[in-house]
């Protein structure tokens, strides 16, 4: 092979796999990271959990009738929605969220719980 090509060829494959990504956090969400639930806040913590959600569910993306109907986007819709958590938590007779995705990390899903069981803060 000629010393131009297998520099080609290896530049090539070390282009391809320096684009792969991931963050640590989700790698290894209790190595890098422990869970914090002590201190959970609306405009803190759960709008950035559910920052992908908006996609989907902001309201706008709910005007053009994606999303189902469900509205995440300010504190009233999500405080008043009793079906986020089985969702999230994929629990049996709810939608499966997020939809074609993996399950959000267990330290999400606590904090979450954890906003709703303090009675759904405004903060």
């Amino acid at each position: 092979m000629k010393p131009l090509i297998k520099i080609a060829l290896i530049l090539s494959i070390a282009f391809i796999s320096g684009c792969y990504y991931d963050s640590e956090e989700r790698l290894y969400p209790n190595v890098s990271n422990p869970c914090d639930d002590t201190v959970v806040t609306f405009s803190g913590t759960v709008t950035q959990i559910l920052q992908p959600c908006l996609q989907c569910h902001s309201n706008a993306a709910v005007s053009h009738g994606e999303g189902g109907g469900i509205r995440l986007e300010n504190h009233d819709d999500v405080a008043s929605n009793t079906r986020v958590m089985g969702s999230v938590k994929q629990e049996n007779g709810y939608i499966k969220m997020p939809k074609n995705g993996g399950k959000l990390i267990d330290c999400e899903i606590s904090q979450l719980q954890k906003w709703y069981d303090n009675q759904t803060p405004n903060n």
